[in-house]
């Protein structure tokens, strides 16, 4: 099947992207043992104001993951003794998830290491370029939640739009 060249620059980009967060997945695990979703999830639950913990919906939603990866995850977490799921004092219907006082601790060790990754990982980029990078990945963000394909794919017996080789 030929690729359709015309996507160019656009087609590059998502393949970076694509790219890059297998490498950060894979050099986190590597060099500090946990996941990028583990980290992600430590570093959500140690922000101001989630200190009594947050839905696990919420919590989803915030990391932009899949309720099987989450659990998945939290399930690990909690075995480790960083997270715990508690009853939400406001619905009893509900659970929270919650740093540990283990979980806050290791977070905190985890500082100077992740301090020299970042360091290490963007040496070759000026302040200007982490803070454009930043912004563009943001408006990027943006743009993708606004997708909406549903129109504009073909049906499977329309082969008038797929090209073949």
């Amino acid at each position: 099947m030929i690729v359709n060249e015309s996507g160019g620059i656009p087609n590059r980009l998502f393949f970076r992207l694509f790219q890059t967060g297998n490498i950060l997945q894979r050099q986190v695990q590597n060099e500090m043992g946990i996941s990028a979703v583990q980290w992600a999830v430590l570093g959500a639950l140690s922000r101001e104001g989630f200190e009594n913990g947050t839905s696990f919906n919420q919590l989803k939603e915030y990391l932009y993951v899949s309720r099987q990866n989450l659990d998945g995850v939290l399930k690990r977490m909690e075995r480790d003794g960083h997270v715990v799921r508690i009853q939400d004092p406001q619905d009893r219907r509900a659970r929270l998830v919650v740093l540990t006082e283990s979980g806050r601790t290791f977070w905190n060790r985890l500082q100077d290491t992740i301090a020299e990754f970042y360091r290490q990982a963007m040496q070759e980029m000026s302040f200007d370029d982490g803070v454009s990078l930043l912004h563009l990945l943001k408006k990027l963000q943006h743009g993708l939640i606004d997708v909406s394909l549903e129109s504009t794919i073909p049906e499977p017996h329309d082969t008038e739009n797929l090209q073949t080789e």
